[in-house]
């Protein structure tokens, strides 16, 4: 079994999608971090942030279980001296501002990808859509956004562009957020919502591409839930399907045997793994030792995850660890 120390760096010049690391669920929640900061700190691959957009609050809140208010350790700090210092429980434009902040006294740190769940989807008639995401987020992170037109290069599609070229070396995303988009539990559950998260904006991205503004998005969106073969095939509308290489899931659902995750690592899609600690035997979701968190790690990278997340926050060098992926 390796150690941590083998696995903590990257190995050299790896295509991001050809590596494995460690993300934390719910980073923002205080009993986690104090700070934002913290998390970023961490050395984790992946971040999770909760975002409520429903009429019943203003702007877009930051919050596990509160769909009113912000509930959060972000602080809206416009530079890197105000981290720690000021009020918390801040908006989805607060957190982000820590982010760039945190990015501008780190140049060059680890790729990480910036999980939104839009826990009751877009809004965008109150301001709060698709294209207001974009906007925010490219206000607040700027050239820190690895956007989908950077990895389109000259390409139609995303898919098309994975499939030809691959995702960057990670060195080359060096300094670089990703933002992933996945459809939230209150939208999933809502039978009057028939316009999820995921479809609107990957419609989002193709209507932007076929009116040559592709540069415009900020994000990627999610298959999310796991499922055998091409789990695009739910979209009725084909169009859409090329604009997903992002897929989100249950890590054991993945693992299960009923689907062949060697697919995702073969068209070098970026696959994400929740719940890494229920995966049989499952280990403790906060605090396992650091052994077993890397014994899973490594388990997972040979299932071809990207990316596997828990609540591993106490466990900072797992965090950090990245390690080869399985081709597939």
């Amino acid at each position: 079994m390796a150690t941590v120390d083998a696995v903590a760096a990257d190995p050299p010049q790896p295509a991001f999608s050809a590596t494995t690391g460690v993300g934390v669920h719910n980073a923002y929640e205080k009993a986690k971090y104090p700070y934002f900061a913290d998390a970023l700190d961490s050395g984790a691959a992946l971040l999770e942030l909760d975002v409520w957009t429903n009429v019943f609050g203003s702007n877009w809140r930051v919050s596990h279980s509160n769909p009113f208010g912000n509930d959060n350790n972000c602080e809206n700090a416009a530079n890197a001296d105000q981290l720690r210092t000021k009020a918390r429980n801040q908006n989805l434009g607060g957190c982000l501002a820590d982010i760039k902040a945190w990015h501008d006294a780190h140049p060059g740190h680890r790729p990480i990808v910036l999980k939104l769940e839009l826990k009751d989807g877009f809004q965008g008639k109150n301001g709060r859509g698709a294209a207001q995401l974009d906007a925010l987020l490219g206000e607040k992170l700027g050239d820190a956004l690895y956007r989908p037109a950077d990895l389109a290069g000259g390409h139609g599609t995303l898919d098309t562009a994975v499939r030809a070229d691959g995702w960057p070396a990670r060195s080359a995303l060096a300094g670089r957020f990703v933002v992933e988009l996945i459809p939230g539990t209150v939208e999933e559950g809502n039978p009057a919502d028939t316009l999820w998260t995921d479809r609107e904006y990957a419609t989002h991205l193709r209507d932007l591409a076929a009116a040559g503004r592709l540069r415009d998005a900020a994000a990627f969106p999610a298959v999310h839930r796991a499922e055998g073969g091409d789990p695009r095939v739910r979209y009725a509308d084909a169009s859409i399907r090329p604009w997903f290489v992002v897929f989100d899931g249950d890590a054991s659902a993945y693992t299960g045997g009923s689907v062949d995750t060697g697919w995702y690592a073969r068209n070098r899609y970026f696959l994400i793994m929740a719940d890494a600690h229920n995966v049989v035997p499952a280990i403790d979701g906060t605090n396992p030792t650091e052994a077993q968190a890397i014994e899973r790690l490594s388990l997972l990278a040979g299932r071809h995850a990207s990316i596997i997340s828990a609540d591993w926050y106490p466990l900072p060098r797992v965090l950090a660890a990245v390690v080869p992926r399985a081709s597939g």
